[in-house]
């Protein structure tokens, strides 16, 4: 009984936006949107909310920092929607975005790992006499899984250095260069960005060693964390919504 009276009390629009800190524009755009239940209307035709829009919009900003705002937006219109499978499925998709980057953050970490021993040779660069290994811009583009002008952007933004052959001008790539390329891919694929990943690269090719790039990890490993604590503090709110809903 106390739960009916409590679901059929009537808030205003800027009763609802004070208690998020928000202004009552946002408040009606999130309901234009469906992010929130549809407001009843006074005979005067103002909205009016109820203690459901309160937790529907709550749901919804605990939604964001882990899903981010479109998706969040999606998740709630599909549960105001009835369509709760639908919600279910694009939160099972920014978990498993989630998985992605932690197995790239693990594999990132594997490959400074495997630098360790080499770490010297690493800092010095190729040098141009160099066979061992060396690649071709094509056949290192299609490992990786880009395209020949991403590598060629990235020489220019200094993250990889191949050298030219001097007969045919060809870009070769050497072990050092195979090396930067994926850690700048992998590096990339973290969220980090070209004017980040060179310092980096550029630093553990001279005196600074591996130590920027484990700092960077270390950053990108708390990333992942708030991430993962955002989504179960989200799915919480969203779990009160629905009940209130049933």
């Amino acid at each position: 009984m106390s739960q009916n009276l409590q679901s059929r009390r009537r808030l205003r629009p800027v009763d609802l936006a004070r208690g998020h800190g928000l202004s009552t524009q946002a408040v009606r755009n999130y309901e234009e949107a469906g992010i929130l239940p549809a407001a009843d209307r006074t005979p005067q035709g103002y909205r009016t909310y109820t203690p459901l829009h309160a937790r529907a919009l709550a749901a919804f900003l605990a939604l964001v920092p882990g899903h981010g705002h479109r998706t969040a937006a999606s998740i709630m219109r599909a549960v105001n929607e009835g369509a709760a499978e639908e919600a279910f499925r694009l939160i099972d998709g920014s978990h498993a975005e989630l998985l992605a980057d932690r197995r790239t953050l693990e594999a990132v970490e594997n490959a400074l790992c495997a630098l360790a021993p080499t770490g010297a040779a690493f800092e010095q660069g190729p040098t141009s006499g160099a066979t061992s290994g060396a690649t071709f811009i094509g056949p290192l583009a299609r490992e990786l899984g880009l395209r020949p002008a991403t590598l060629r952007a990235w020489e220019r933004a200094g993250l990889v250095r191949p050298r030219r052959d001097p007969l045919t001008g060809y870009r070769v790539y050497d072990e050092a260069d195979v090396r930067d390329a994926r850690l700048a891919h992998q590096l990339r694929r973290g969220g980090h960005l070209l004017e980040q990943i060179a310092p980096l690269l550029a630093q553990v090719r001279t005196a600074g060693g591996l130590a920027p790039l484990e700092s960077a990890l270390t950053a990108w490993r708390a990333r992942l964390s708030a991430r993962g604590r955002a989504l179960l503090a989200g799915a919480a709110e969203l779990d009160t919504y629905l009940r209130a809903r049933d």
